[in-house]
């Protein structure tokens, strides 16, 4: 008989940045329902951006959802609410394969993000079994684990001019994968809210940029709600992005609807 195939485990968010490419994330506040995931799949996304520092999510909510997403080839992350949430090796063990830490401004902060995430000898992670990644086949950890922490995105928040400041001390922390600019609580923290052509914000984004590169990681960029803006941060480097929430792209496909049919009935009739 012969021997089962080999689980084999590949983040595509890590897989696109990676290779150069853009990696584009739905933000998620409003939906429950795992068909969120086949949603951004369909329109392009790769993966969800699921919120719970701004939202609230129960966790067998986010693990169903997170279960589609890994069915179906999108990368299920989650902001959760700080390095000291006492969630995320739950959320890593149960189907999630990205954690965001909003709001990291020294070194020690992204050193406690790095030991929550990391399995020994980087970090401090728990070793489970039985992972839903590998559709719960009883693997051995020289074989799981591996492929866990190589999988396993590590993307940390730059949103306050503290954060700014340590940011090349902060790249320098082994374990991350990303360093993401909060463009609305950086603007509010700089005291220009919503601001987002300001010189002071696209100096920020370029900073954090260089300082990824220098260490051989990504830079993303959040927040920053503008199709040309977006498209422009990427041109410079800014690799992993955010487009838009669920609520706002209901919001936008409604409106935009109903609007419609009111300019219609507002003309005369053929």
């Amino acid at each position: 008989m012969p021997a089962p195939p080999q689980a084999s485990l590949a983040n595509p968010v890590k897989t696109r940045l990676n290779a150069g490419e853009a990696a584009l994330g739905m933000s998620v506040r409003l939906a429950r329902s795992p068909d969120i995931a086949r949603v951004a799949k369909a329109t392009g996304h790769d993966f969800l951006f699921i919120d719970t520092q701004h939202s609230i999510f129960d966790l067998e909510t986010i693990a169903n959802i997170a279960h589609t997403a890994l069915a179906i080839g999108i990368a299920p992350l989650v902001r959760v609410r700080g390095v000291d949430d006492p969630d995320v090796s739950l959320l890593l063990d149960n189907g999630v394969t990205g954690i965001v830490f909003p709001d990291i401004g020294t070194v020690a902060q992204a050193r406690r993000a790095v030991e929550t995430v990391r399995f020994p000898p980087v970090g401090r992670r728990s070793v489970g079994g039985g992972y839903p990644h590998f559709d719960y086949r009883a693997l051995p950890l020289t074989e799981s684990v591996p492929q866990l922490q190589e999988s396993t995105l590590l993307v940390l928040m730059i949103e306050t001019v503290e954060g700014l400041e340590n940011v090349e001390e902060i790249a320098a922390v082994p374990g991350i994968d990303v360093l993401h600019v909060g463009s609305n609580d950086l603007l509010m923290n700089m005291g220009k809210p919503g601001q987002f052509d300001d010189p002071g914000i696209v100096a920020a984004q370029d900073r954090v940029i260089a300082a990824a590169r220098a260490r051989g990681i990504h830079a993303g960029c959040g927040g920053n709600r503008d199709v040309a803006r977006q498209a422009e941060a990427i041109r410079r480097g800014a690799l992993f992005v955010t487009t838009q929430t669920d609520v706002a792209f209901l919001a936008a496909a409604a409106n935009n609807w109903t609007g419609g049919i009111r300019r219609a009935l507002a003309e005369p009739a053929a």
